[in-house]
């Protein structure tokens, strides 16, 4: 069995790396950034690849979109620093068969290993307990388009929406009008809603109390 590991941490690679040493690995690939990460995963072409969502250079959502359009087959775990369900929706949308947080127990991370070899799906327990507490906030991200979910976490980390018109190079009524959409598809009414959802969601956090308009929620 070959396993790539692509974190841009060294420390969580050799943690990775001993973790794995209980399984039968044949050969264990790194990657610090995207191009080495695509690259690596070509040169070897593993059973599994566990990959960091926040990468050098880049994300590893991205990442995970260019391995499954090299190979529609590769068996991918993301291993995230968020319990998040707009990252694990995400992941899991663009076929990432394993979402485990990096504050998961170590055993977690091992079973979505052995889950992905057998092309079953695995999502840790803190994360699939929110996943499933939040249906219907799940269901309106998974409805999100890929510039939905990257706006969706520029305002997560802040930003404001002149912020992320001019980030992306587009005009601010491109991102008012799909903040509009956003709002639609998340059950939202004001745009202060959408920017509280994301700040609270990429925390690993549900929305609690205070006015929205998430039905049963």
């Amino acid at each position: 069995m070959k396993i790539l590991i692509v974190d841009d941490h060294t420390v969580v690679r050799d943690g990775v790396r001993r973790l794995i040493e209980s399984l039968k690995v044949s050969e264990i690939g790194e990657a610090e950034t995207p191009s080495e990460a695509l690259a690596v995963f070509r040169r070897l072409r593993p059973d599994v690849t566990v990959l960091d969502i926040n990468l050098k250079n880049g994300s590893g959502l991205d990442v995970l979109r260019r391995l499954r359009a090299d190979d529609p087959k590769a068996r991918i775990v993301v291993f995230s620093m968020y319990s998040d369900i707009v990252y694990a929706a995400s992941a899991r949308r663009d076929g990432a068969l394993g979402y485990v947080s990096k504050s998961a127990p170590s055993d977690e991370l091992l079973t979505a290993i052995e889950k992905a070899l057998e092309n079953e799906a695995y999502v840790d327990r803190e994360t699939a307990a929110l996943m499933a507490e939040h249906e219907s906030v799940r269901s309106g991200v998974t409805d999100l388009s890929r510039r939905e979910l990257q706006i969706l976490h520029m305002l997560g980390d802040g930003k404001s929406l002149t912020d992320i018109a001019e980030g992306l190079g587009v005009a601010y009524k491109t991102i008012a009008n799909t903040s509009t959409r956003m709002k639609e598809k998340l059950g939202v009414e004001r745009t202060s809603d959408l920017v509280r959802f994301a700040i609270e969601t990429k925390g690993g956090r549900m929305l609690e109390g205070g006015d929205r308009s998430h039905s049963g929620k």
